[in-house]
């Protein structure tokens, strides 16, 4: 059975490291065909390369994971709650992807 398709967010530090912010509910087919169109794949010096991920809270199930170069913006709406690394709790529900803003544009990870 194959995982329905949603994305692991990840936000700049300060540092300039990327750290993991989160993932998305299932993406909407206008918000999967808009991402796949901006994607880059990542290559062996990723961050995340090695990392494992699960499917969700409780969840054995391992999702396939496409690790991409950082320079997507994506507008999403999100929740409150943090966990105690700051990232979002609930998964976010991506809007829309952003061409206008740069990733540095963004405020760094943990600085909202």
């Amino acid at each position: 059975m194959t995982a329905p398709p949603t994305a692991l967010l990840g936000r700049l530090a300060a540092s300039g490291r990327l750290q993991y912010a989160g993932r998305t509910t299932v993406l909407n087919l206008a918000v999967r065909q808009a991402l796949a169109a901006e994607l880059q794949p990542g290559g062996a010096a990723h961050p995340w390369t090695g990392w494992t991920f699960s499917a969700g809270r409780g969840s054995r199930e391992q999702p396939a994971v496409w690790l991409a170069e950082p320079v997507v913006v994506a507008e999403v709406a999100v929740d409150v709650p943090l966990d105690a690394a700051d990232r979002w709790r609930h998964p976010v529900r991506m809007v829309r992807v952003r061409s206008d803003p740069a990733p540095d544009d963004a405020p760094p990870f943990g600085k909202e």
